[in-house]
Protein backbone atom coordinates (compact mmCIF):
# COMPACT_ATOMS: atom_id res chain seq x y z
CA UNK A 1 0.00 0.00 0.00
CA UNK A 2 2.06 3.44 -1.54
CA UNK A 3 1.50 6.43 0.35
CA UNK A 4 -0.33 9.70 -1.21
CA UNK A 5 1.03 12.80 0.44
CA UNK A 6 0.52 16.49 -0.20
CA UNK A 7 1.28 19.65 1.93
CA UNK A 8 0.73 22.68 1.14
CA UNK A 9 4.15 25.02 1.52
CA UNK A 10 7.07 26.12 0.87
CA UNK A 11 8.38 23.96 4.34
CA UNK A 12 7.11 20.85 3.21
CA UNK A 13 9.29 17.48 2.88
CA UNK A 14 10.90 16.91 0.52
CA UNK A 15 9.74 14.85 -2.74
CA UNK A 16 6.18 15.97 -1.48
CA UNK A 17 3.82 17.06 -3.92
CA UNK A 18 3.03 20.79 -2.63
CA UNK A 19 1.28 22.52 -5.87
CA UNK A 20 -1.62 24.22 -4.21
CA UNK A 21 -3.82 22.92 -7.09
CA UNK A 22 -3.63 19.28 -7.04
CA UNK A 23 -6.54 17.51 -5.50
CA UNK A 24 -5.08 14.96 -3.10
CA UNK A 25 -6.93 12.09 -3.12
CA UNK A 26 -6.73 8.38 -1.83
CA UNK A 27 -9.24 5.00 -1.13
CA UNK A 28 -8.20 3.48 2.39
CA UNK A 29 -7.32 6.19 5.09
CA UNK A 30 -6.30 9.93 5.50
CA UNK A 31 -5.10 12.17 7.93
CA UNK A 32 -4.24 16.09 7.33
CA UNK A 33 -2.48 17.88 10.40
CA UNK A 34 -0.31 20.65 10.66
CA UNK A 35 2.48 18.93 10.11
CA UNK A 36 3.90 16.61 7.31
CA UNK A 37 5.70 13.94 10.03
CA UNK A 38 1.78 14.34 12.61
CA UNK A 39 0.27 13.45 9.14
CA UNK A 40 2.92 10.74 8.32
CA UNK A 41 2.61 9.28 12.05
CA UNK A 42 -1.30 9.24 11.74
CA UNK A 43 -1.57 7.35 8.39
CA UNK A 44 1.26 4.86 9.36
CA UNK A 45 -0.78 3.71 12.34
CA UNK A 46 -4.17 3.29 9.90
CA UNK A 47 -1.52 1.08 7.76
CA UNK A 48 -0.52 -0.89 10.80
CA UNK A 49 -4.51 -2.10 11.03
CA UNK A 50 -5.48 1.09 13.65
CA UNK A 51 -8.94 3.01 13.49
CA UNK A 52 -9.57 6.96 12.91
CA UNK A 53 -9.26 7.16 16.81
CA UNK A 54 -6.12 5.01 16.81
CA UNK A 55 -4.39 7.79 14.47
CA UNK A 56 -6.32 10.45 16.01
CA UNK A 57 -4.32 10.23 19.44
CA UNK A 58 -1.17 9.36 17.72
CA UNK A 59 -1.39 12.78 15.59
CA UNK A 60 -2.55 14.46 18.51
CA UNK A 61 0.74 13.55 20.51
CA UNK A 62 3.16 13.97 17.75
CA UNK A 63 1.75 17.50 16.82
CA UNK A 64 2.95 17.81 20.77
CA UNK A 65 6.57 17.36 19.40
CA UNK A 66 6.35 18.41 16.02
CA UNK A 67 4.13 21.60 16.55
CA UNK A 68 4.97 23.01 20.05
CA UNK A 69 3.55 26.32 18.17
CA UNK A 70 0.45 25.03 19.21
CA UNK A 71 0.22 20.73 19.47
CA UNK A 72 0.87 20.20 22.91
CA UNK A 73 -0.12 17.89 26.15
CA UNK A 74 0.22 21.07 28.17
CA UNK A 75 -3.13 22.85 26.63
CA UNK A 76 -6.65 20.99 25.46
CA UNK A 77 -9.03 20.89 22.66
CA UNK A 78 -12.47 19.06 21.66
CA UNK A 79 -12.43 15.44 19.27
CA UNK A 80 -15.62 14.91 17.29
CA UNK A 81 -16.25 11.07 16.44
CA UNK A 82 -18.54 9.72 13.69
CA UNK A 83 -18.21 5.87 13.94
CA UNK A 84 -18.80 4.12 10.57
CA UNK A 85 -22.50 3.36 11.61
CA UNK A 86 -23.20 7.35 11.76
CA UNK A 87 -23.11 7.31 16.17
CA UNK A 88 -21.30 10.46 17.17
CA UNK A 89 -19.39 11.57 20.33
CA UNK A 90 -17.56 14.53 21.53
CA UNK A 91 -14.95 14.72 23.93
CA UNK A 92 -13.89 18.21 25.76
CA UNK A 93 -10.67 18.26 26.98
CA UNK A 94 -10.74 22.12 27.73
CA UNK A 95 -8.40 23.12 30.17
CA UNK A 96 -10.01 24.11 33.64
CA UNK A 97 -9.45 27.25 36.30
CA UNK A 98 -7.10 25.98 38.85
CA UNK A 99 -9.46 25.67 42.50
CA UNK A 100 -7.11 28.95 43.41
CA UNK A 101 -8.26 31.20 41.01
CA UNK A 102 -10.88 34.08 41.76
CA UNK A 103 -12.84 36.51 39.45
CA UNK A 104 -10.46 39.29 40.49
CA UNK A 105 -6.88 37.32 39.57
CA UNK A 106 -5.60 39.52 36.97
CA UNK A 107 -6.56 42.76 38.24
CA UNK A 108 -5.09 45.24 39.94
CA UNK A 109 -6.14 47.47 42.84
CA UNK A 110 -7.66 50.04 41.22
CA UNK A 111 -9.96 47.33 39.26
CA UNK A 112 -7.92 47.52 35.84
CA UNK A 113 -6.40 44.44 34.24
CA UNK A 114 -2.69 44.31 34.55
CA UNK A 115 -1.31 43.79 31.19
CA UNK A 116 0.49 40.22 30.61
CA UNK A 117 -0.87 38.82 33.82
CA UNK A 118 -3.29 36.40 31.89
CA UNK A 119 -0.83 35.86 28.65
CA UNK A 120 3.01 35.50 29.80
CA UNK A 121 3.07 33.94 33.49
CA UNK A 122 2.25 30.93 34.77
CA UNK A 123 -0.71 32.55 36.45
CA UNK A 124 -2.24 32.25 32.68
CA UNK A 125 -2.52 28.71 32.48
CA UNK A 126 -5.20 26.38 33.29
CA UNK A 127 -5.05 23.06 34.15
CA UNK A 128 -4.30 21.19 31.55
CA UNK A 129 -6.41 18.37 29.65
CA UNK A 130 -4.70 16.99 26.23
CA UNK A 131 -3.28 13.69 28.43
CA UNK A 132 -6.78 13.09 30.38
CA UNK A 133 -8.74 13.50 26.95
CA UNK A 134 -6.31 11.18 24.74
CA UNK A 135 -5.70 8.22 27.18
CA UNK A 136 -10.16 8.74 27.33
CA UNK A 137 -11.06 8.42 23.90
CA UNK A 138 -8.51 5.92 23.46
CA UNK A 139 -9.70 3.86 25.86
CA UNK A 140 -13.12 4.20 24.74
CA UNK A 141 -12.94 3.48 21.04
CA UNK A 142 -8.62 2.66 20.11
CA UNK A 143 -8.44 -0.94 19.08
CA UNK A 144 -4.48 -0.59 19.04
CA UNK A 145 -2.60 -0.58 22.46
CA UNK A 146 -2.22 2.87 23.77
CA UNK A 147 1.58 2.06 23.94
CA UNK A 148 1.73 1.53 20.36
CA UNK A 149 -0.20 4.74 19.44
CA UNK A 150 2.18 7.04 21.90
CA UNK A 151 5.18 5.22 21.22
CA UNK A 152 5.83 7.09 17.42
CA UNK A 153 5.66 10.91 19.15
CA UNK A 154 8.36 9.55 22.01
CA UNK A 155 10.87 8.21 19.05
CA UNK A 156 10.13 11.34 17.17
CA UNK A 157 10.91 13.62 20.53
CA UNK A 158 14.48 11.58 20.90
CA UNK A 159 15.42 11.14 17.41
CA UNK A 160 14.22 14.98 16.37
CA UNK A 161 12.69 15.92 13.25
CA UNK A 162 14.05 18.93 10.66
CA UNK A 163 12.03 22.36 11.16
CA UNK A 164 9.96 24.04 8.28
CA UNK A 165 10.72 27.15 6.70
CA UNK A 166 7.73 28.40 8.79
CA UNK A 167 8.73 27.03 11.59
CA UNK A 168 12.26 28.30 11.81
CA UNK A 169 10.70 31.63 11.33
CA UNK A 170 8.48 31.12 14.20
CA UNK A 171 11.02 29.83 16.60
CA UNK A 172 13.20 32.84 15.93
CA UNK A 173 10.40 35.41 16.25
CA UNK A 174 9.57 33.63 19.78
CA UNK A 175 13.19 33.78 20.77
CA UNK A 176 12.95 36.78 23.29
CA UNK A 177 9.87 35.16 25.19
CA UNK A 178 11.78 31.78 25.54
CA UNK A 179 14.10 33.65 27.14
CA UNK A 180 12.55 35.69 29.19
CA UNK A 181 9.91 33.86 30.27
CA UNK A 182 12.27 30.86 31.38
CA UNK A 183 15.15 29.78 34.15
CA UNK A 184 16.68 27.94 31.99
CA UNK A 185 17.11 28.27 28.04
CA UNK A 186 14.93 25.71 26.08
CA UNK A 187 15.66 23.28 23.44
CA UNK A 188 13.65 25.87 20.92
CA UNK A 189 16.27 28.17 21.48
CA UNK A 190 19.67 28.61 19.88
CA UNK A 191 23.11 30.36 19.38
CA UNK A 192 22.00 31.21 16.04
CA UNK A 193 18.97 31.18 14.01
CA UNK A 194 17.02 28.20 13.06
CA UNK A 195 17.11 27.64 9.59
CA UNK A 196 14.77 25.21 7.60
CA UNK A 197 15.78 21.87 7.75
CA UNK A 198 17.54 22.08 11.34
CA UNK A 199 16.86 18.95 13.43
CA UNK A 200 14.78 19.94 16.74
CA UNK A 201 15.62 17.53 19.45
CA UNK A 202 13.58 17.23 22.66
CA UNK A 203 14.88 14.91 25.02
CA UNK A 204 12.99 15.62 28.44
CA UNK A 205 9.44 16.01 26.14
CA UNK A 206 10.49 12.14 25.27
CA UNK A 207 10.97 11.21 29.02
CA UNK A 208 7.51 12.91 29.95
CA UNK A 209 6.28 11.14 26.79
CA UNK A 210 7.70 7.45 27.73
CA UNK A 211 5.86 8.20 31.66
CA UNK A 212 2.21 8.62 29.77
CA UNK A 213 3.11 5.62 27.70
CA UNK A 214 3.46 3.38 31.04
CA UNK A 215 1.32 4.88 33.41
CA UNK A 216 -1.10 6.63 31.25
CA UNK A 217 -2.69 9.64 33.21
CA UNK A 218 -1.00 8.83 35.87
CA UNK A 219 2.30 9.38 34.34
CA UNK A 220 1.30 12.75 33.77
CA UNK A 221 -1.15 14.30 36.75
CA UNK A 222 0.82 12.77 39.23
CA UNK A 223 4.14 11.15 40.27
CA UNK A 224 7.36 12.90 38.75
CA UNK A 225 5.43 14.82 35.91
CA UNK A 226 3.21 16.58 38.45
CA UNK A 227 6.02 17.15 40.65
CA UNK A 228 7.82 19.34 38.10
CA UNK A 229 4.52 21.02 36.67
CA UNK A 230 3.88 21.94 40.39
CA UNK A 231 7.48 23.17 40.96
CA UNK A 232 7.44 25.22 37.66
CA UNK A 233 4.30 26.84 39.31
CA UNK A 234 6.12 27.35 42.26
CA UNK A 235 9.03 29.15 40.66
CA UNK A 236 6.68 31.22 38.56
CA UNK A 237 4.08 32.30 41.11
CA UNK A 238 1.70 30.45 40.01
CA UNK A 239 -1.61 28.17 41.24
CA UNK A 240 -1.75 24.98 39.43
CA UNK A 241 -1.52 22.56 42.93
CA UNK A 242 -1.24 18.51 42.83
CA UNK A 243 -4.80 18.44 43.77
CA UNK A 244 -5.82 20.66 40.62
CA UNK A 245 -3.91 17.94 38.59
CA UNK A 246 -5.16 14.85 40.70
CA UNK A 247 -8.83 15.95 40.19
CA UNK A 248 -8.42 17.08 36.36
CA UNK A 249 -10.73 15.33 33.96
CA UNK A 250 -12.11 15.21 30.53
CA UNK A 251 -15.91 15.26 29.59
CA UNK A 252 -17.38 13.38 26.93
CA UNK A 253 -20.80 15.50 25.90
CA UNK A 254 -23.06 15.38 23.10
CA UNK A 255 -22.07 17.56 19.88
CA UNK A 256 -24.32 20.20 18.82
CA UNK A 257 -26.08 19.30 15.75
CA UNK A 258 -28.01 21.52 12.66
CA UNK A 259 -29.25 21.16 9.28
CA UNK A 260 -27.95 23.52 6.10
CA UNK A 261 -29.29 22.63 3.13
CA UNK A 262 -30.11 19.31 3.45
CA UNK A 263 -26.99 18.49 5.33
CA UNK A 264 -26.14 17.43 8.71
CA UNK A 265 -23.24 19.87 10.61
CA UNK A 266 -22.39 17.91 13.53
CA UNK A 267 -20.09 20.17 15.63
CA UNK A 268 -18.61 21.13 18.98
CA UNK A 269 -20.62 22.10 22.34
CA UNK A 270 -20.02 24.52 24.90
CA UNK A 271 -17.65 24.81 26.73
CA UNK A 272 -16.99 25.52 22.95
CA UNK A 273 -18.60 28.47 21.60
CA UNK A 274 -17.50 27.81 17.96
CA UNK A 275 -20.01 25.55 17.17
CA UNK A 276 -22.85 27.74 17.80
CA UNK A 277 -22.23 30.25 16.02
CA UNK A 278 -21.04 28.06 13.41
CA UNK A 279 -24.87 26.70 13.50
CA UNK A 280 -26.27 30.02 14.32
CA UNK A 281 -24.73 31.76 11.10
CA UNK A 282 -25.70 28.72 8.93
CA UNK A 283 -29.75 29.33 10.26
CA UNK A 284 -29.52 32.62 9.40
CA UNK A 285 -28.32 32.78 5.94
CA UNK A 286 -29.89 29.64 4.59
CA UNK A 287 -33.24 31.49 3.87
CA UNK A 288 -31.20 33.44 1.49
CA UNK A 289 -29.55 32.44 -2.05
CA UNK A 290 -25.85 32.84 -1.73
CA UNK A 291 -25.31 30.72 -4.95
CA UNK A 292 -27.14 33.43 -7.30
CA UNK A 293 -26.01 36.25 -5.17
CA UNK A 294 -22.23 34.88 -6.85
CA UNK A 295 -18.94 33.86 -4.97
CA UNK A 296 -17.54 36.98 -2.98
CA UNK A 297 -20.04 39.16 -4.10
CA UNK A 298 -20.85 42.39 -1.95
CA UNK A 299 -24.36 40.85 -0.83
CA UNK A 300 -23.30 37.70 0.01
CA UNK A 301 -19.83 38.77 2.09
CA UNK A 302 -22.93 41.45 3.68
CA UNK A 303 -25.21 38.57 4.43
CA UNK A 304 -22.88 36.42 6.40
CA UNK A 305 -20.85 39.49 7.85
CA UNK A 306 -24.60 40.71 8.90
CA UNK A 307 -25.03 36.88 10.36
CA UNK A 308 -21.66 36.88 11.89
CA UNK A 309 -22.06 40.15 13.90
CA UNK A 310 -25.43 38.51 15.32
CA UNK A 311 -23.90 34.95 16.84
CA UNK A 312 -21.03 36.61 18.45
CA UNK A 313 -22.90 39.14 19.93
CA UNK A 314 -24.89 36.61 21.50
CA UNK A 315 -21.97 34.63 22.16
CA UNK A 316 -20.45 37.64 24.63
CA UNK A 317 -23.62 37.09 26.96
CA UNK A 318 -24.55 33.79 27.03
CA UNK A 319 -21.75 31.50 26.37
CA UNK A 320 -19.46 29.73 29.22
CA UNK A 321 -18.91 26.24 30.83
CA UNK A 322 -22.22 24.37 30.99
CA UNK A 323 -21.10 23.46 34.07
CA UNK A 324 -21.56 27.03 35.96
CA UNK A 325 -24.29 28.85 33.29
CA UNK A 326 -27.36 27.70 32.23
CA UNK A 327 -27.12 28.11 28.29
CA UNK A 328 -30.01 28.29 26.42
CA UNK A 329 -29.07 26.81 23.15
CA UNK A 330 -32.42 25.08 21.86
CA UNK A 331 -33.52 28.64 21.95
CA UNK A 332 -30.29 30.43 20.41
CA UNK A 333 -30.55 28.07 17.71
CA UNK A 334 -34.11 27.55 16.72
CA UNK A 335 -35.49 29.35 13.47
CA UNK A 336 -37.83 31.29 15.27
CA UNK A 337 -35.29 32.63 17.00
CA UNK A 338 -32.64 32.91 14.18
CA UNK A 339 -35.42 34.58 12.09
CA UNK A 340 -35.96 37.11 14.76
CA UNK A 341 -32.09 37.87 15.09
CA UNK A 342 -32.30 38.91 11.02
CA UNK A 343 -35.14 41.36 11.08
CA UNK A 344 -33.00 44.11 11.74
CA UNK A 345 -30.91 43.11 8.51
CA UNK A 346 -31.07 45.47 5.39
CA UNK A 347 -29.37 44.19 2.23
CA UNK A 348 -28.37 47.40 1.24
CA UNK A 349 -26.49 48.55 4.73
CA UNK A 350 -24.42 47.84 7.45
CA UNK A 351 -25.94 47.63 11.10
CA UNK A 352 -24.18 48.96 13.93
CA UNK A 353 -22.52 46.96 16.61
CA UNK A 354 -23.41 49.17 18.89
CA UNK A 355 -26.99 48.85 18.40
CA UNK A 356 -27.34 45.09 17.47
CA UNK A 357 -26.44 43.43 20.64
CA UNK A 358 -27.23 39.91 22.02
CA UNK A 359 -30.82 39.01 21.33
CA UNK A 360 -33.51 37.63 23.81
CA UNK A 361 -34.15 33.85 23.63
CA UNK A 362 -35.03 33.72 26.96
CA UNK A 363 -37.11 36.15 29.30
CA UNK A 364 -34.48 38.30 30.98
CA UNK A 365 -34.23 36.41 34.51
CA UNK A 366 -34.59 33.62 32.79
CA UNK A 367 -3.68 32.76 17.57
CA UNK A 368 -2.60 29.78 18.35
CA UNK A 369 -4.63 26.32 17.83
CA UNK A 370 -4.24 23.78 15.28
CA UNK A 371 -6.81 21.55 14.00
CA UNK A 372 -6.31 17.26 12.50
CA UNK A 373 -9.15 15.67 10.23
CA UNK A 374 -8.84 11.56 10.14
CA UNK A 375 -10.84 9.34 8.32
CA UNK A 376 -9.75 5.67 8.12
CA UNK A 377 -11.33 2.69 5.48
CA UNK A 378 -14.09 1.67 7.24
CA UNK A 379 -15.67 5.31 7.03
CA UNK A 380 -15.14 6.26 10.82
CA UNK A 381 -14.04 9.95 11.45
CA UNK A 382 -12.34 12.53 13.44
CA UNK A 383 -12.52 16.09 13.67
CA UNK A 384 -10.06 17.67 16.56
CA UNK A 385 -9.22 21.14 17.29
CA UNK A 386 -6.40 21.59 20.35
CA UNK A 387 -4.04 24.64 21.34
CA UNK A 388 -2.17 26.23 23.95
CA UNK A 389 -3.82 29.63 23.02
CA UNK A 390 -1.12 31.86 21.54
CA UNK A 391 1.89 30.69 19.84
CA UNK A 392 3.67 28.75 21.93
CA UNK A 393 1.25 29.16 24.79
CA UNK A 394 2.79 30.94 27.65
CA UNK A 395 6.23 30.29 26.02
CA UNK A 396 6.90 28.60 29.59
CA UNK A 397 8.38 25.41 29.29
CA UNK A 398 8.23 22.99 32.74
CA UNK A 399 11.38 22.17 33.58
CA UNK A 400 13.54 18.87 32.78
CA UNK A 401 9.27 17.94 31.36
CA UNK A 402 10.47 19.77 27.75
CA UNK A 403 6.50 20.78 27.24
CA UNK A 404 4.93 24.37 27.12
CA UNK A 405 2.33 25.48 29.55
CA UNK A 406 -1.18 26.84 28.01
CA UNK A 407 -1.81 30.68 28.38
CA UNK A 408 -6.02 29.61 28.43
CA UNK A 409 -6.85 31.80 31.14
CA UNK A 410 -6.48 34.57 29.04
CA UNK A 411 -9.77 33.26 27.61
CA UNK A 412 -12.03 34.11 30.18
CA UNK A 413 -13.64 37.52 30.42
CA UNK A 414 -10.90 38.82 32.91
CA UNK A 415 -12.70 41.79 33.49
CA UNK A 416 -16.63 42.10 32.03
CA UNK A 417 -16.60 44.08 28.85
CA UNK A 418 -12.42 44.24 28.55
CA UNK A 419 -11.31 42.07 25.13
CA UNK A 420 -9.31 39.21 25.16
CA UNK A 421 -5.82 38.63 23.06
CA UNK A 422 -8.38 37.87 20.06
CA UNK A 423 -10.49 41.01 20.66
CA UNK A 424 -13.16 38.90 22.32
CA UNK A 425 -15.30 40.84 24.85
CA UNK A 426 -17.87 38.71 27.25
CA UNK A 427 -20.07 39.20 30.79
CA UNK A 428 -20.26 36.76 33.60
CA UNK A 429 -21.17 33.52 31.68
CA UNK A 430 -17.25 33.62 31.23
CA UNK A 431 -16.20 34.61 33.89
CA UNK A 432 -12.85 32.75 36.47
CA UNK A 433 -14.08 30.78 38.80
CA UNK A 434 -12.28 28.34 40.49
CA UNK A 435 -12.59 24.47 38.67
CA UNK A 436 -14.65 26.31 35.38
CA UNK A 437 -13.23 25.69 31.54
CA UNK A 438 -12.88 28.63 29.68
CA UNK A 439 -14.89 29.68 26.81
CA UNK A 440 -13.19 28.74 23.46
CA UNK A 441 -13.69 29.48 19.89
CA UNK A 442 -12.97 25.51 18.56
CA UNK A 443 -15.02 24.69 16.22
CA UNK A 444 -14.53 20.81 14.57
CA UNK A 445 -17.06 19.68 12.10
CA UNK A 446 -18.22 16.41 10.40
CA UNK A 447 -21.00 16.75 8.02
CA UNK A 448 -23.51 14.35 6.83
CA UNK A 449 -24.94 13.93 3.38
CA UNK A 450 -28.16 11.51 2.69
CA UNK A 451 -26.75 9.84 5.82
CA UNK A 452 -23.32 9.59 5.09
CA UNK A 453 -20.28 10.94 5.79
CA UNK A 454 -19.17 13.83 3.60
CA UNK A 455 -17.21 16.10 5.29
CA UNK A 456 -14.66 16.42 8.28
CA UNK A 457 -13.35 20.30 8.80
CA UNK A 458 -11.89 22.52 11.41
CA UNK A 459 -9.36 25.14 12.01
CA UNK A 460 -7.15 27.50 14.65
CA UNK A 461 -7.30 31.33 14.61
CA UNK A 462 -9.09 32.09 17.94
CA UNK A 463 -12.24 34.27 16.89
CA UNK A 464 -11.46 33.34 13.53
CA UNK A 465 -12.06 29.89 13.39
CA UNK A 466 -16.03 29.61 13.60
CA UNK A 467 -16.10 31.84 10.73
CA UNK A 468 -13.09 30.24 9.01
CA UNK A 469 -14.86 26.48 9.11
CA UNK A 470 -17.87 28.50 7.88
CA UNK A 471 -16.52 29.74 4.74
CA UNK A 472 -15.27 25.45 3.93
CA UNK A 473 -18.77 24.86 4.26
CA UNK A 474 -20.41 27.27 2.24
CA UNK A 475 -18.32 26.80 -0.90
CA UNK A 476 -19.05 23.38 -0.72
CA UNK A 477 -22.42 23.20 -0.17
CA UNK A 478 -23.42 26.83 -1.76
CA UNK A 479 -20.92 27.38 -4.53
CA UNK A 480 -20.12 23.79 -5.20
CA UNK A 481 -16.17 24.01 -5.07
CA UNK A 482 -13.80 20.94 -4.12
CA UNK A 483 -12.18 20.59 -0.72
CA UNK A 484 -8.89 22.28 -2.46
CA UNK A 485 -10.76 25.20 -4.09
CA UNK A 486 -12.83 25.48 -0.88
CA UNK A 487 -10.00 25.47 1.65
CA UNK A 488 -7.73 27.45 -0.62
CA UNK A 489 -10.53 30.57 -1.15
CA UNK A 490 -9.77 33.35 0.35
CA UNK A 491 -11.85 34.72 3.87
CA UNK A 492 -12.86 37.22 5.82
CA UNK A 493 -14.40 37.70 9.39
CA UNK A 494 -16.74 39.76 11.45
CA UNK A 495 -16.81 39.17 15.24
CA UNK A 496 -19.50 42.07 16.92
CA UNK A 497 -16.84 43.65 18.51
CA UNK A 498 -14.64 45.23 16.70
CA UNK A 499 -17.36 46.65 14.42
CA UNK A 500 -15.28 45.74 11.32
CA UNK A 501 -15.32 43.40 8.81
CA UNK A 502 -11.98 41.65 8.58
CA UNK A 503 -10.19 39.97 5.25
CA UNK A 504 -7.68 38.60 3.54
CA UNK A 505 -4.65 40.19 1.44
CA UNK A 506 -6.18 39.94 -2.38
CA UNK A 507 -9.01 37.99 -1.41
CA UNK A 508 -11.83 40.14 -2.22
CA UNK A 509 -12.66 41.98 -5.37
CA UNK A 510 -12.18 46.06 -5.31
CA UNK A 511 -15.72 46.35 -6.60
CA UNK A 512 -17.08 43.92 -3.48
CA UNK A 513 -14.78 46.24 -1.30
CA UNK A 514 -16.28 48.98 -2.38
CA UNK A 515 -19.73 48.45 -2.03
CA UNK A 516 -19.15 47.46 1.26
CA UNK A 517 -17.28 50.24 2.09
CA UNK A 518 -20.40 52.15 0.48
CA UNK A 519 -22.46 50.26 2.42
CA UNK A 520 -21.32 51.76 6.16
CA UNK A 521 -19.07 49.04 6.55
CA UNK A 522 -15.69 49.52 8.18
CA UNK A 523 -12.53 47.13 6.47
CA UNK A 524 -10.14 46.00 7.83
CA UNK A 525 -7.00 44.04 5.60
CA UNK A 526 -4.94 41.66 7.19
CA UNK A 527 -2.68 38.87 6.45
CA UNK A 528 -4.31 35.50 6.77
CA UNK A 529 -7.71 34.12 8.20
CA UNK A 530 -7.70 30.51 10.01
CA UNK A 531 -5.69 27.30 8.64
CA UNK A 532 -8.44 25.17 7.67
CA UNK A 533 -7.65 21.21 7.50
CA UNK A 534 -10.19 19.10 5.83
CA UNK A 535 -11.14 15.57 4.42
CA UNK A 536 -14.12 15.16 1.72
CA UNK A 537 -15.71 12.04 0.46
CA UNK A 538 -16.12 12.19 -3.25
CA UNK A 539 -19.18 10.53 -5.20
CA UNK A 540 -16.83 7.65 -5.92
CA UNK A 541 -16.18 7.09 -1.98
CA UNK A 542 -12.46 8.12 -2.76
CA UNK A 543 -11.52 10.68 0.17
CA UNK A 544 -10.12 13.73 -1.24
CA UNK A 545 -7.78 15.93 1.55
CA UNK A 546 -7.58 19.63 1.87
CA UNK A 547 -4.56 20.76 4.18
CA UNK A 548 -5.14 24.51 3.81
CA UNK A 549 -1.83 26.78 1.92
CA UNK A 550 -1.77 28.92 5.18
CA UNK A 551 0.39 27.00 6.76
CA UNK A 552 2.41 23.47 6.74
CA UNK A 553 -0.34 21.79 6.53
CA UNK A 554 0.30 18.14 5.15
CA UNK A 555 -1.88 15.57 3.66
CA UNK A 556 -1.14 11.72 3.95
CA UNK A 557 -3.44 9.03 2.49
CA UNK A 558 -2.93 5.32 1.44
Amino acid sequence: MSLIAGCRSAGSRPGIESDSDVQITSDSGMVVSAHPESSLIGVEILKSGGNAIDAAVAAEFALAVCYPEAGNIGGGGFMIIREADGRTDMIDYREKAPLGATPEMYLDESGSVVEGLSTGTCLASGVPGTVDGMVSIHSKYGILSFRDVIQPAIDLARNGFPVTEGQAQDLNLNRGNFIKRNRKVPVFVKNIPWIKGDTLRQPDLALTLERIRDLGRDGFYSGVTARLITGEMKRGNGIITPEDLENYTSEFRDPLTGEYRGYKIITASPSSGGGMILLQVLGMIEPFDLKAMGFHSWQSVHLVAEAERRAFADRSKYLGDPGFSNIPLAELLSNEYLAGRMDSFRPDSASSSAVTGPGSPIPDGGVQTTHYSVVDRKGNAVSATTTLNETFGSSIVVDSAGFLLNNEMDDFSVKPGVPNMFGLTGGSANSVQPGKRMLSSMTPVIVEKGGKLFLTAGSPGGATIPTSVLQVLVNVIDHGMNITQAVGSGRFHHQWMPDQISYESNSLPPATLERLGLAGHKLSERKSIGRVNAIMIMPDGKMAGGPDRRGNNCAFGY
